[in-house]
Parts: structure tokens; sequence; C-alpha cells
């Protein structure tokens, strides 16, 4: 791995070849998830579904890829200090590990009602926890004033040339195992995944459709494309929580502008819905926000007559007490 510091330029200069230098640093390190075949989604799209499994990636979400990308352009002198980096709990993971694997240390930013489980595996990864509430406290704020206090070097979860470049690999591992994709459904938080996924698909020029899904509640980027400009939104509160965001990023939303065709939203029981289809069916076990895109597509809002559908399950970190409660909520429990 590179050490050489490296001065990250602007989302714009993000390219299929940054995309593809991320791939090489990360040979050997982050897992090629398989890519798998999903029947049961098929009559909901009029086409052939197949699940790039970012589940079973490396702390059991697609964001260990642009966190180690990120980890692995510092110097040795930042590597020395340390990183930090707010997360509701995968990118967490992700820089806690990569931080551990480079011999580095790791202080995390997390909202104090993620699910106990990240906290757990975060911790486990020997990294420092800071919490705050998601719902009054700006998680930015706090994560600058700490990274100067502390002399730390930040690492955004999605708005971060390093981390787009990185997340971007998932899609070009998933085009070159499956061959051309007609749609392709991914996930939508703070858009790195899809912003590197934009990059990648226009580059293979393949005419791919490229379709964002973040919660109805959540919509920050359809209300943003529809404005053509960042919309800010009020926290939302849905279950699922890795995708709440209130704002989408700086740098990627210019991307995701440029190169992808919609953004499809979805609720929370369709977001259970799918969430127990890949379990009941396909015996996978995806979180809620890694679900989105199969959600939108059990909803039967993605339509592909005849064609090859790309569906990105991009994150499994639930345990088994809290799969259980999103599957069997209580009757009194509303739905957005």
């Amino acid at each position: 791995m590179s050490t050489q510091p490296q001065q990250a330029p602007t989302a714009a200069t993000v390219t299929a070849r940054d995309v593809h230098e991320a791939a090489t640093r990360l040979a050997g390190i982050a897992v090629r998830t398989p890519v798998l075949r999903a029947a049961p989604l098929d009559e909901h799209t009029g086409g052939q579904v197949l699940l790039k499994c970012e589940n079973m990636q490396r702390t059991g979400s697609f964001k260990f890829r642009g966190a180690c990308n990120a980890v692995a352009r510092l110097s040795a002198e930042q590597l020395e200090r340390g990183v930090i980096a707010f997360s509701s709990g995968n990118h967490a993971l992700a820089v806690a590990s990569a931080a551990a694997e480079a011999g580095s240390t790791a202080m995390l930013v997390m909202p104090a009602d993620a699910p106990p489980a990240k906290f757990a595996a975060v911790r486990g990864l020997g990294a420092e926890v800071v919490t705050f509430d998601r719902y009054t406290e700006d998680r930015f704020a706090l994560t600058a004033r700490l990274a100067t206090e502390h002399g730390l070097t930040p690492i955004p979860p999605y708005d971060h040339h390093d981390v787009i470049a990185g997340a971007g690999t998932s899609t070009a591992e998933f085009l070159d195992q499956a061959g051309q994709l007609d749609v392709l459904v991914i996930p939508l938080g703070g858009g790195g995944q899809l912003a590197g996924a934009g990059v990648v698909t226009a580059a293979a020029d393949q005419g791919t459709r490229l379709i964002g899904v973040e919660t109805a509640v959540g919509d920050k980027n359809r209300r943003s494309l529809r404005a053509g400009e960042r919309v800010r939104i009020p926290v939302p509160r849905t279950i699922a929580d890795g995708v709440t965001g209130e704002i989408p990023g700086e740098l990627t939303f210019p991307l995701i502008r440029r190169h992808v065709h919609e953004v499809l939203v979805v609720h929370d029981d369709e977001i259970r819905a799918a969430m127990a289809l890949l379990f009941g069916e396909m015996k996978l076990v995806v979180e809620p926000s890694g679900a989105l895109a199969a959600a939108a597509v059990l909803a039967g809002r993605v339509h592909a007559p005849g064609g090859r559908v790309g569906v990105v399950l991009s994150g499994g970190n639930v345990d088994l007490p809290r799969l259980h409660g999103l599957l069997h909520p209580e009757p009194d429990v509303v739905s957005s």
C-alpha cells in the first residue's frame, strides 16, 4: 500500500482509473463478494435479477472498500496520529478495521441510538467511540472539533475522493462478474457507492440505467435532484439507520446528478418485506439500509422487461434479536 500523503481532489475528478487503482489496492484485502441469481424477484421486474452480496464483505458492508482505500492513501505520519470518522455503524466498523490493519488507531463518532451490535463490533476492533444525539447534535461539527483537538485525520463516510473511488470497486467487480446489466439498483444514503457506480457505469458505456433507492421519509437526494441543488431535510426516523443523513454529500451529489437516471423511495414496511424475502427465500441476512434496492424491486418499482437487473445488497450488520424484531414488529408499531 502507498504511504504517500494525498490531497483529496474534488469528486469531479474521480475517474474510472481511480476506481481501478483502488481495486488494485484492495486486491487480496477486500472480499470479492458473490453474485447470486434471485429468481424470486424476477417476476417483479419482468427480467432477470442478480444480487451483489456486499453484506458478505469484510465488516459486513461495502463500506470497507472506501475506508480501506482511504486509509491506504495516508502518510506514515497520519497513520501514527490516527483517524476519525462519524458513522451510524457500517463506516465506523470499516474505518476501525482498516485502521487496525494499517497499524493505526481510530476514533468513531456514532449516534447514541445506533444498534448495540455495531457498538460492540467497533469497540471489539480497538476503536474509541464517542456518542452523539443524531436528532439534536451536529455530527460534522463534533467530528471536526475532535479531529483538531487530537490531531486526527478525518475519513468521511462518503464525501471523500478515495472513499468514492473505493466504493466504486463494488460496481466494477459486479460488472466483471455478471457482464452487461440493463439496470443497476443501489441503496442510497450519502451517495458514496452510487457516485462511484456512476463513474464506473459511465466509463463502461453499456447503457446501464442507474437507479438509487432511499427511504420515503429521508428522500434528501430525490428532493435535491428535483431542486437542482442540495436540499437539507430533518433527520428521518426510519428502521434504515444507515441512511439517516439530512443532506446529500457535497462531493457525491454532482456525480449522482450527472450519472444517475432515477431515485426511488421505499417505506419501512417494504424494507421489512424485502428483508423477509431475502432471509426466507435466499437465506441471506441483510440489514434495513442494505435492503433498500431489493425493497424497490419487490415493490414493483423497477421495470426491465426481458432485461438483466443488478441489485446491490449493501450491508448485513444486524444481530439476531434486532432481525427478529424487525421481521416481527409489535402490533402498535407504525411503519413510515
